[in-house]
Parts: C-alpha cells; sequence; structure tokens
C-alpha cells in the first residue's frame, strides 16, 4: 500500500476519534446536559474487518471488572458500556448491531441515512437523465448487495433496465477483475452504477485504467464520490463526470482545533504520525548528526493551522460530524433516562450547537437529505467535487429531486434503444429486458403522437392517419361528381342522348303524316319518345353530392320514366299483336285496343309505379350515408336505400313489364307487315333485359361511387337500346329512303 494511502487512512481513523473524543469533552464540560456525570470511552480499530467488528463488541458487551466499594467487601460487576459509536462502513455496523442485538441494546440508530434512501435516490437520479439502460457494480458485502438491491427494484418501478450487475471484492483474484472488464467492453449501456465501497473501487481502478475504459458515465454512491484520494488515482480521468451522492458537507466549530493542538515535540517521536508530519511539511527530524538529507529539518512546531490539505480539510469530511452527532444523541438519550420518573420520554430530538437538528424515526433512521456531486476537471488537472443539485426524499415527489442542469457536464444518451418517434409504437423484444424494444410503425388508421409510446390510436370514423402516422386528418369526401372524368363522360351521354331523343322527335313532328309516322299509334309513339328524354335525363340525377331530395328524386324519377316508357311499348306490342290477330272486322276486341284503352293501360301501368314509389317515400326513404369501409382513407358519399325491399320493388315492377312486353313482341315478330315493329322492340327488350340482369350482379359488387356509374350505365344503355332499336329504323326510312314511307310498302302490297 502507498504511504500516501496510509496516511489517509490513518488521519481518517484519527479524525474520527478526535470527532468523538472532542464531542465526549463537550458533554463532560455542559452543564445542561448529564450535569454531575462523565462519560467515558473505549476505543478500539476494526482495521475494516468484518469479524474484528464482531470481537471487538463481544469484547465491549461482555467484561467484568472487580469494584470497591467503601466499607463493603470487593465485588465484581459487569463492565459493558451502555452504547457503542459504530464504524463508518455498512458492514461493520450491520456486524455489531447483529451480535448485540440478543443482549441488552434493543436499537440500532444511525446518524447518517440509511443506505435504503440512497439507492432510491441514484435511481431516481438516473431516471432524471433519461438513462434506461445501465450497468452495475457493486461491492460483495452487505453495502452493496443491500444497496443493489434496492437500487434494482426502484429502477424496475421507474422504466429503468440493468444489462449487466456484477460483484466484487477487493480480495478477489484477478480473473474476476478480467471478467468485469469484458462485460463492461462487450456491453451497449453507457452509465456504470457503482455501489461500491472506496476500497473496493480503487482496486478496480487501477485496471480500468490499464484498459483504459473511458467514455463512461460513472454513478457512485456516497462511499467514493467524494474522495479526493480516488480523485488523484484517477490519473487517465476515466472517472471524470461523474455523478452521485454525497453527505451534505457539515462544520463542527473547535473540531479542527482539538484534533491539530498535539504537536510532535522531535524525532523520538517514531511512529505513522510522524512520518505523516513529516510528509505534511516535505521536512525530516533530525535522527543522527551524520544525515546527509537536504530537506529541511522538522521542528515540531509548523503551522498546521494554515494548511489547505485533503487530510485535514474538515469540509471534505462530513462523516466525522455524523461521529459528533452520534456522541449527543448518546448523552441525550441518557439524560432524558435519568431525569425521568414513572414515564420517560423514549425518542431523541435536539439540536446542535451548529443548528443541526438531530431526530430518529421508527427505524432508527435519521432524515435523508444529499447533496449531487459532478466531478469537473479542471484546466491544472485537478478534478473538483461541484455540488450541482439536492435530493431531499421528505419533500412531495416533484420536488425531491432539485438539479441544476447548467452546471453539468457530459451526460451521455444511455439506452438499449432509442426513443421510438411520434408515428411508431414500442414492441418488446422477445427474450430481452423491458427496456429492449423495436419502433413499430403505426397501422393505416392509427397514429401516435408521443415519443416512447406503447400503443397506436385508431383514429375516429371520419379521419385518417397521416403519411406519417403522428396526427389524425379528415377523410376526403368522395361521391359521382360532374368534376371528375366518369362523371364528365356519363353526362355527356345522358345529355348526347337526350338530344339525340329531341332530335327523332323533331323528325316525327315533322313528318308525322306520314304512314311510317302514323302507323301503330303515333301518340304513343311520342309519349315513348318523352319518355326517353326523362330517362336520360334521370341518371343526371346520380350525379353530385346526395343530399336527401337527390336520393329520393333519383330512384323515384328512375322508377316512373322506366316504367311509362315500358308501357309506352307494351301498349304498341299489345295493339299489334290484336289487330292481327282479330281475323273478322269490327269484332270487339278492337274495341278494347283502341287509343283511349291504351292510354289508360299506359296511365294504369304507371300509377301502379307511383304507388309503390310513395309507399317507398313514407317508410323508409332513401337518405345521403356516408360509407366509411368502402375506401378505408376516405369517405364515400352515397345514397342508402332506406329500405331494399322497396327498392328492388320498383326495380322488380320494371322486369315484370319488360318480360310482359318482350312476350307479347315475341309473339307478333311474324305478322306480315313488311315493317313490323314487333321485331324492332323484340330486340330492344332482349337488350334491355339483358342490360338490366347483367346490373344486379354488377351493382351488388360494385365499390362505393362505382356502384352509382353501374347504375347510370345501365339507365344510358337501356335507353340507348330502345332509342336506337325502334326509332332508327324509322329514321333511316323517313330521311334516306323515302319510297318506302308509303301504306302499300307498309302493307307489304307491291305496286302496278
Amino acid at each position: 500500500m502507498e504511504l500516501a494511502t496510509i496516511f489517509q487512512l490513518c488521519i481518517k481513523w484519527l479524525w474520527g476519534a478526535g470527532a468523538m473524543l472532542f464531542a465526549i469533552e463537550e458533554v463532560n464540560n455542559s452543564t445542561d446536559l448529564l450535569p454531575g456525570i462523565s462519560l467515558g470511552y473505549k476505543i478500539y480499530d476494526n482495521c475494516g474487518s468484518v469479524a474484528r467488528s464482531a470481537g471487538v463488541t463481544l469484547a465491549l458487551a461482555n467484561g467484568n471488572e472487580i469494584v470497591s466499594i467503601p466499607s463493603k467487601t470487593s465485588c465484581t460487576r459487569p463492565a459493558y458500556v451502555q452504547a457503542i459509536i459504530g464504524a463508518t462502513s455498512s458492514p461493520t455496523a450491520i456486524a455489531v448491531a447483529a451480535v448485540i442485538g440478543p443482549f441488552f441494546y434493543p436499537s440500532f440508530l444511525r446518524t447518517i441515512p440509511s443506505d435504503y434512501y440512497q439507492s432510491r435516490a441514484l435511481a431516481h437520479l438516473v431516471k432524471y437523465f433519461g438513462w434506461t439502460w445501465v450497468g452495475a457494480i457493486r461491492s460483495n458485502n452487505d453495502y452493496g448487495n443491500n444497496g443493489m438491491a434496492t437500487f434494482t427494484e426502484t429502477a424496475q418501478q421507474l422504466g429503468i433496465c440493468l444489462e449487466y450487475s456484477v460483484s466484487f471484492f477487493r480480495t478477489d483474484p484477478s480473473d474476476k477483475i478480467q471478467e468485469i472488464i469484458g462485460i463492461i467492453k462487450a456491453s451497449t449501456s453507457r452509465v456504470i452504477v457503482a455501489f461500491l465501497s472506496r476500497a473496493d473501487l480503487n482496486v478496480l481502478l487501477h485496471e480500468f485504467l490499464y484498459h483504459n475504459l473511458s467514455g463512461y458515465q460513472w454513478i457512485g454512491s456516497e462511499s467514493w464520490i467524494f474522495d479526493s484520494q480516488t480523485a488523484e488515482m484517477d490519473i487517465h480521468h476515466i472517472l471524470d463526470g461523474s455523478i452521485g451522492l454525497s453527505i451534505p458537507k457539515a462544520h463542527v466549530t473547535g473540531l479542527r482545533e482539538f484534533i491539530l493542538d498535539e504537536k510532535p515535540l522531535n524525532s523520538s517521536n517514531n511512529g505513522l504520525f510522524t512520518e505523516f508530519w513529516e510528509a505534511l511539511f516535505n521536512c525530516k527530524f533530525r535522527q543522527s548528526k551524520s544525515s546527509a538529507d537536504t530537506q529541511r529539518e522538522c521542528t515540531g512546531q509548523e503551522d498546521v493551522t494554515g494548511v489547505q490539505n485533503s487530510f485535514i480539510d474538515m469540509s471534505l469530511m462530513p462523516i466525522f460530524n455524523n461521529v459528533y452527532k452520534g456522541v449527543y444523541a448518546v448523552a441525550h438519550a441518557l439524560h432524558n433516562i435519568l431525569s425521568c420518573n414513572k414515564t420517560c420520554n423514549k425518542t431523541v430530538h435536539f439540536t446542535t450547537k451548529e443548528g443541526d437538528e438531530v431526530y430518529f424515526n421508527e427505524n432508527g433512521d435519521p432524515a435523508a437529505k444529499y447533496e449531487i456531486i459532478n466531478w469537473q476537471p479542471r484546466e491544472n488537472g485537478i478534478v473538483e467535487f461541484v455540488t450541482v443539485g439536492l435530493y431531499n426524499p421528505s419533500l412531495v415527489q416533484e420536488k425531491q429531486l432539485n438539479l441544476q442542469n447548467q452546471s453539468l457536464i457530459w451526460v451521455p444518451v444511455s439506452v438499449c434503444n432509442e426513443k421510438c418517434p411520434p408515428g411508431t409504437h414500442k414492441v418488446h423484444q422477445k427474450g430481452r429486458p423491458v427496456c429492449c424494444y423495436d419502433c413499430i410503425r403505426c397501422a393505416e388508421g392509427e397514429i401516435s403522437n408521443i415519443t416512447d409510446s406503447v400503443t397506436c390510436v385508431r383514429c375516429l370514423p371520419e379521419f385518417w392517419s397521416n403519411e406519417r402516422r403522428d396526427s389524425c386528418i379528415k377523410k376526403e369526401a368522395v361521391f359521382l361528381s360532374y368534376e371528375e372524368i366518369m362523371g364528365a363522360l356519363l353526362t355527356a351521354a345522358s345529355v348526347f342522348g337526350a338530344y339525340m331523343t329531341i332530335g327523332v322527335i323533331l323528325i316525327f313532328f315533322k313528318y308525322r303524316k306520314t304512314p311510317i309516322v302514323r302507323a301503330n299509334n303515333s301518340e304513343l309513339s311520342f309519349l315513348l319518345l318523352f319518355s326517353l328524354i326523362l330517362c336520360f335525363l334521370c341518371s343526371l340525377t346520380f350525379i353530385g353530392q346526395p343530399s336527401d331530395w337527390s336520393c329520393m328524386f333519383r330512384h323515384v324519377a328512375f322508377g316512373i320514366t322506366f316504367v311509362l316508357c315500358i308501357s309506352c311499348l307494351l301498349g304498341k306490342t299489345m295493339v299489334v299483336l290484336m289487330a292481327f290477330r282479330t281475323t273478322r272486322p269490327g269484332s270487339s276486341v278492337q274495341k278494347w285496343f283502341g287509343q283511349t284503352q291504351q292510354r289508360l293501360c299506359v296511365t294504369a301501368f304507371t300509377l301502379i309505379q307511383v304507388v309503390i314509389c310513395i309507399i317507398w317515400l313514407t317508410t323508409s326513404p332513401p337518405f345521403p350515408f356516408k360509407n366509411f369501409k368502402e375506401i378505408k382513407d376516405k369517405i364515400t358519399l352515397e345514397c342508402a336505400l332506406g329500405s331494399a325491399v322497396g327498392f328492388w320493388a320498383v326495380l322488380g315492377y320494371i322486369g315484370l313489364l319488360a318480360i310482359l312486353c318482350f312476350i307479347f313482341a315475341f309473339l307478333a315478330r311474324k305478322l306480315p307487315d313488311n315493317f313490323n315493329e314487333a321485331k324492332f322492340i323484340t330486340f330492344s327488350m332482349l337488350i334491355f333485359c339483358a342490360v338490366w340482369i347483367t346490373f344486379v350482379p354488377a351493382y351488388v359488387s360494385s365499390p362505393g361511387k362505382f356502384s352509382v356509374a353501374v347504375e347510370i350505365f345501365a339507365i344510358l344503355a337501356s335507353s340507348f337500346g330502345l332509342l336506337i332499336c325502334i326509332f332508327i329504323p324509322k329514321c333511316y326510312i323517313i330521311l334516306l329512303k323515302p319510297e318506302k314511307n308509303t301504306k302499300k310498302h307498309i302493307m307489304g302490297k307491291k305496286a302496278p
């Protein structure tokens, strides 16, 4: 062990013992505390050994002494002490408590906060900086194991994961150190929580320096974070930037002067204290006249009070203030016992001369409070222990940790995975700690607008996720409009069909007295052409944004106009069939199929459809509907049927009339006539039925606005089929073959 290390251990022991003696002397000289009673003491050095601590404790608890009482014979009485001021380290203090517990010492009290609070504070400190992926090294004793167990439990509650947690004791073989170094190098975490005693860390530090384990953020416990010797050993500054907890700095008036009052007089005071004196002032006590040492001679009268050194600077040793408070706690407890009558105040609560309030909770622990220390290197290579914050667990949760971030240096990121950005959610990696996860993009229609989201939230039906999946945007409403190509083409076809029908009407009106126009009831022909115009135009009501009136009007207009059209055709075919089936002139059959009867027939057939439509509209009419399911990222505006029975009743009635019309036309197709209109009606009905039979599966399977387009196409196709098959041949004869537009030619008679 280096001489400087020996000096520091020795001086720390001297300071601890000196603090105890100083407090005892103050108590014995006090007139208020234990008046007339003097405290004695026995001091043992446990040499940092748990076994030696247990042995010394037994010696203090089991000793006997002979007492001579005047006028009486001598007797023996137990010589056990009334209180034991334990060592500063947790393992030895715990050993002492375990030994004296079965005897007459029912209480174990601390003047330093329990490591339980320190462990929790370290976990909250790690959480504060956002480090969720850390490694841990602990001393393999009660201090390290218990402290790390509490840290691990608290860390898990705060969402912090340990990539590794290894134990070490300073007597472990070098293979153990190499194993720890290998684990650190192979790890991905950049933060190491070192719950180590100063002695254990110093052993590891030599090897860490050799292997240059730099680039890590160290989190230190109070045992080493404020230790100047450890900082001096860190020649490569691998611990620079370390953050940890320390007992708040304290000062005891008069303690420094009390301990340094005794000085060595000459070289005969050989021993460790003399060697320390020589090292402190860089001098030598003269041992012989022949000494050739060039160092100046120590006089023993050097001014110690003017020296600022880590060995004697009380501001760097707050632990000795706890020894001082421990003695006063014992004194106050004895004072309370000796002062009480029948009822005794078993609690200790007092204030030191420096203003520190001392009391213990039900577990024998004082109020916990820590300073947060940051190792900050200066230009001269010296590390300064800078207080950058406080931790006070007695405050509310939000105010327990108070940090000054602007004073901190080198705070890296240490996570198993980078944070999941908005638009993604965390999915745990199988077989790894909970802090290790994959960032999976939210599905379509779902978003996450926070970092590290656990789940994605589905947008409301009228909204859809944007490309980044971090916000919901209103869905675009789609419908068959006039502006789009399909809507424009269907509109053009509808208007063209209407104009084409108007053109036929004009031709028929101009040649209304010709045989081909007058043949087979010209009145029904004009009514049929008018209904075809309505059929073409009703398809326009299916285009555009659906509304209440448009949804009702489109289906009603479609149903009534097509029934009117088919009724006219049915009337024409019935007239043709009856005319040629009647063989005798003046037959009563012809009376039943005159023009009046034809008008009544058309009216009756149409009124039936009107009644069906009225029932449909009054019970469950069509209405505008927002379809969210048809297209996932858009809203399809369409007309719901309201009552499907009403819709299919309208369509079925049209189909029934079309079938009747086809049957009558088919029966009249071979009647003797050069221009038998029944042939053309038959062919047009074949086209009509084919279109609407094909319409049913196409309409059912088409999504959204395409179902509307299918319905419009069926209307236009069947309308064009009727117009072209029935009227275009007549227009051809009227305009291009006028010689055939004669009664004789129509009746099939040849000219002489």
